[in-house]
């Protein structure tokens, strides 16, 4: 009796590991919008070098002025470092220009398909030809 109790509480335990690991991994079409492409110039205000994906934030001022703070999901710190980024690849203060996709949920959110420097240059793209 008392081994099948620990095979009960394992099964509970494994499937609430996997239920979380399944919600953790989105697909795109879930919560960014496709026919929403954006593009956002601005000034980094935070990054989060995080699993299981990396964001940058970004000031961006309006046409009127206003700033607001953008949160941009990219790829997994592991994937980036093998794309050649490292930490300190974005730092708090660099302009950069962001395209990417609207989140189908969440203000002032979107995913990260290209990322360039001040001067234009690319320095990250999910999908080469997503690059400008």
């Amino acid at each position: 009796m008392r081994y099948q109790h620990f095979r009960v509480v394992g099964a509970v335990a494994l499937s609430l590991q996997l239920s979380s690991t399944i919600d953790a991994h989105h697909s795109f079409s879930a919560q960014y919008d496709s026919s929403k492409p954006i593009e956002m110039r601005g000034t980094v205000t935070k990054v989060e070098w995080t699993n299981p994906h990396a964001r940058v934030y970004i000031d961006v001022r309006d046409d009127q002025g206003q700033i607001a703070n953008w949160n941009f999901e990219m790829a997994s710190p592991n994937i980036l470092v093998r794309n050649g980024w490292k930490q300190s690849t974005v730092k708090i203060g660099d302009q950069i220009t962001v395209n990417g996709y609207l989140a189908r949920r969440g203000e002032r959110m979107a995913i990260a398909g290209a990322v360039a420097d001040a001067n234009g240059k690319p320095i990250f793209a999910s999908n080469p030809d997503i690059t400008r």
